[in-house]
């Protein structure tokens, strides 16, 4: 199959500008302000909004945030899966195998890096799947992936690409790395916390390596949401 331009590359500079100003609010504020906030929401409403209501919330509002900014790439992105659903889905099952071929390789890797190191998204993730396996479910396999493949694929990633692959094969990867370490090590002031971002390579260069290759971004939030649900399955097993 020929490799098609990436539909990032259809991005309005409306999409890149507020949506530039939304990532770098997603990135680095809400993890601050979303607990302050909700807990606020609740006083004023004269409840108490739990975690995992208080994470449904936030899914939902970044969620329809992601679809009222980028509706029009959206909308391009969706028109270019259906024009070549068969080359995309032979994608995703090569990203597919790609993904859990190199995974094993990084785990060990990561071993021998960090050590003892706990995965402290994945313990979060577990915990809330014990505490609200419905929800966590919706949120791990349908509304995170979505949000986050929009983001670092379709902005960062699309909006690199035409400058730069290089560029945006390594600025997605890192950022989407980071996305998943960075406030552990902050929380724990423990710097070295950062190394786990090794784990996180894999699946983002894969992501990208997809959304690259096929030219649309539903084969990397379809690749994002089968590996989340069979780790969702494998925790529960």
């Amino acid at each position: 199959m020929a490799k098609r331009k990436a539909s990032g590359a259809y991005l309005t500079e409306g999409e890149k500008i507020a949506g530039t100003v939304f990532f770098v609010i997603y990135l680095l504020v809400l993890p601050f302000v979303t607990r302050p906030a909700l807990d606020l929401l609740g006083r004023l409403l004269g409840t108490t909004i739990g975690e995992s209501l208080g994470n449904t919330i936030y899914y939902y509002v970044i969620f329809a945030v992601t679809l009222i900014i980028f509706h029009r790439f959206i909308g391009h992105t969706t028109t270019l899966f259906l024009e070549n659903a068969g080359g995309s889905l032979k994608v995703l099952v090569v990203g597919l195998i790609a993904f859990y071929g190199l995974n094993e390789l990084i785990y060990r890797l990561t071993r021998l890096v960090v050590g003892s190191h706990t995965n402290l998204n994945d313990m979060t993730i577990s915990a809330q799947i014990d505490a609200a396996p419905r929800t966590t479910l919706l949120i791990v396999v349908i509304l995170a992936p979505f949000v986050e493949e929009v983001l670092f694929r379709g902005l960062v990633f699309g909006g690199l690409r035409g400058k730069s692959r290089l560029a945006a094969y390594a600025v997605s990867c890192a950022l989407f790395a980071l996305l998943h370490v960075w406030q552990y090590a902050l929380v724990n002031q423990d710097i070295t916390y950062l190394a786990l971002m090794i784990q996180y390579l894999v699946p983002g260069l894969v992501l990208a390596w997809c959304f690259d290759r096929s030219g649309t971004l539903w084969t990397s939030i379809l690749l994002h949401a089968g590996v989340n649900a069979l780790s969702y399955w494998a925790i529960l097993a």
